[in-house]
């Protein structure tokens, strides 16, 4: 009777101390309040009262920073957030070396946000996006490879100016389309100016040209006959007739 009793308690025991550890999940064990090992994934015995243990989740997670207002290098004031994409690299690490590395890469990134911002002029933060981003995400990384993070990526989300910063940026972006127009206008006008002089040289290069330029002007206009026209005999058109002198 007395076996059958412990065979019931360290069964009951060895029940009640099973703990399942999921596929993406690894478990951090403490005995006495020291750490002993990593718990793969499966069921895994953690002792009551003696042991502990605690689990991460090692797949990838998303940190919204938060909108932080800094200032650029040319003393531009712009709201910007991100958004930060992390996975654990060593669990042990993540739970013995920072309380909360959540938490903790959240002001991290928020912070290296802000300063990164400050190293760089209005002009670079809106066209140059991705580097800026990359630029966060070393810094990030490296800061907290000592917690067991891996940073994966990070993207700025958008970027907030102030109204009158956008009013001024409409200004320069709608001269810049003015002066690219005034520009083609030109280069148009000289390929039509360079057009029209090669076809004067041909036409006056060659007998007759010139007259038979004008017949097929004045057959052009003839096919509305609505139109009157008024036609000056060109001299070219009287030198024709010189031939036919007796």
């Amino acid at each position: 009777m007395g076996s059958l009793s412990l065979f019931f308690i360290i069964a009951a025991v060895i029940f009640i101390s099973i703990r399942q550890i999921n596929e993406y999940e690894r478990g951090i064990k403490f005995r006495f309040g020291k750490f002993v090992s990593i718990m793969n994934p499966g069921w895994r015995l953690v002792l009551p009262v003696i042991e502990s243990y605690q689990k991460v989740d090692m797949r990838v997670k998303t940190v919204d920073v938060p909108s932080q207002e800094a200032m650029t290098k040319d003393n531009v004031s712009c709201v910007i957030n991100a958004v930060l994409f992390y996975k654990i690299s060593s669990a042990e690490a993540a739970i013995l070396q920072v309380e909360n590395y959540n938490y903790a890469i959240s002001q991290l990134s928020q912070t290296t946000m802000r300063n990164v911002v400050g190293e760089v002029t209005l002009d670079e933060l809106l066209t140059q996006r991705e580097t800026i981003s990359e630029k966060i995400r070393k810094i990030v990384d490296i800061e907290t490879d000592p917690w067991g993070i891996k940073v994966v990526n990070v993207n700025i989300k958008d970027i907030v100016l102030p109204e009158e910063m956008k009013r001024t940026i409409a200004k320069e972006a709608e001269a810049e389309r003015e002066k690219r127009a005034v520009i083609i206008k030109a280069q148009g006008e000289v390929i039509a100016a360079d057009n029209m002089a090669k076809a004067a040289n041909t036409l006056s290069a060659s007998a007759g040209a010139l007259h038979l330029r004008t017949l097929q002007s004045i057959n052009d206009l003839s096919s509305d006959q609505s139109n009157t026209v008024i036609f000056a005999m060109p001299l070219e058109v009287l030198r024709a007739f010189e031939g036919f002198k007796k």
